[in-house]
């Protein structure tokens, strides 16, 4: 079973791997630690800070192959990171989307107004961000505003995260 995670930022998809690592025993592969990786060790031009549609465009087809691999070796996968494309589906044949479950979580407007000061809180609890300026009440609302309008148009499995922070998946 493959289990993508996706989602705004800050909207706790590391913490979501995290326990379903912790449940299940899966692995699970950090999309930003591939991310880093190519960027720290030269494989690739584009930074950090470069365009979430640029380094969609050049990780994702890394991991979607790495995702054909483990269906195909019967293996369990958690993958998480936001450059997982909301057109996701089109990539893998019909065999293989039988083995993947895909979760994309996005906070309300009004969970977002009402827990801000928790956001920015818990921002590290599994891995230290570095740079986190830019995680302001505006950027985290237009963010998340974004994905859920994505999450509609391209009717994806989303998990609106409205009133308290509960999520619970069973595989």
């Amino acid at each position: 079973m493959i289990i993508l995670i996706t989602g705004a930022s800050h909207t706790g998809k590391t913490v979501l791997a995290q326990k379903l690592l912790e449940k299940y025993k899966y692995p699970y592969l950090s999309i930003d630690h591939l991310k880093m990786g190519l960027i720290r060790s030269g494989n690739t031009k584009l930074t950090p800070v470069s365009s979430d549609k640029d380094l969609t465009a050049f990780l994702w087809p890394i991991v979607c192959e790495m995702i054909k691999t483990a269906i195909e070796n019967r293996q369990n996968l958690i993958v998480e990171g936001c450059y997982i494309p909301f057109d996701w589906q089109k990539d893998f044949k019909k065999d293989y989307l039988k083995d993947i479950k895909y979760y994309c979580l996005v906070m309300s407007e009004k969970y977002v107004r009402n827990h801000f000061a928790d956001i920015k809180k818990y921002a590290n609890i599994i891995e230290n961000r570095l740079d986190d300026e830019w995680c302001t009440l505006e950027s985290v609302l237009e963010d998340n505003a974004e994905i859920l309008k994505l999450s509609k148009k391209h009717n994806v499995n989303y998990i609106l995260i409205d009133d308290k922070y509960e999520i619970n998946i069973d595989l």
